[in-house]
């Protein structure tokens, strides 16, 4: 068992919520620090020793320090997990880093815009034009989720991995937004199946029940 960890960054990032959903799951001991946006911190001295970046969130486990958040999942799923998250075989394994990847890479991208739009922009500043260009390419990655899931449990097969949780903090975010934006949506049942009891675990408490901000 781990000695207790330090997370900074604050908990309405959707990168933070992530880590701490992995911790929380995994039942670790974490003190999280708020930092970034209007806690500053992020441009101290102290704090870019840690992450030359100057971005949340960063990890120190020990005397260890860690940043880029999928990689803080990857490092807490392998150390702290017993296999359970971590795949031993390695076609598994790098399947699961392949999702995680594409979350950083493409759903992300296409989603950070409406969210910063729909939810920290106000009314009269929103651009439609980019909203509606990035909410066409979500739902189309949206949909590789979807037909991926439909044809198995979880994201990197039968059981919950590394893979999925990078995906669960993408989806509650998104769904925020949608609920926000009050436009329609296509069903997506698949991830609904996926999503709902990933929710309801206790490791989303302090996390996912947060309102997206």
């Amino acid at each position: 068992m781990s000695e207790t960890l330090t997370l900074w960054g604050r908990i309405s990032s959707i990168n933070v919520r992530k880590v701490m959903w992995t911790a929380q799951y995994l039942n670790l001991p974490i003190q999280r620090i708020d930092a970034g946006a209007a806690f500053g911190v992020i441009n101290t001295p102290e704090f870019q020793q840690m992450n030359p970046n100057a971005m949340i969130p960063v990890l120190n486990d020990g005397d260890y320090t860690l940043w880029e958040s999928n990689v803080i999942v990857r490092y807490l799923c392998e150390k702290y997990s017993n296999g359970a998250l971590y795949p031993s075989d390695t076609k598994q394994r790098f399947d699961a880093e392949r999702w995680m990847d594409w979350q950083q890479s493409e759903l992300n991208r296409a989603s950070a815009l409406p969210f910063a739009q729909w939810v920290r922009t106000a009314p009269e500043q929103r651009n439609h034009v980019l909203i509606k260009e990035h909410t066409r390419k979500m739902h189309h990655w949206l949909g590789i989720v979807e037909a991926h899931l439909a044809k198995q449990p979880y994201m990197a097969g039968n059981s919950l991995t590394m893979a999925d949780i990078p995906l669960l903090s993408e989806v509650h975010r998104w769904w925020a937004v949608r609920a926000r934006s009050g436009e329609t949506s296509p069903a997506y049942p698949a991830i609904e199946r996926w999503y709902a009891p990933l929710l309801a675990h206790p490791a989303s408490k302090g996390v996912f029940d947060l309102p997206v901000s």
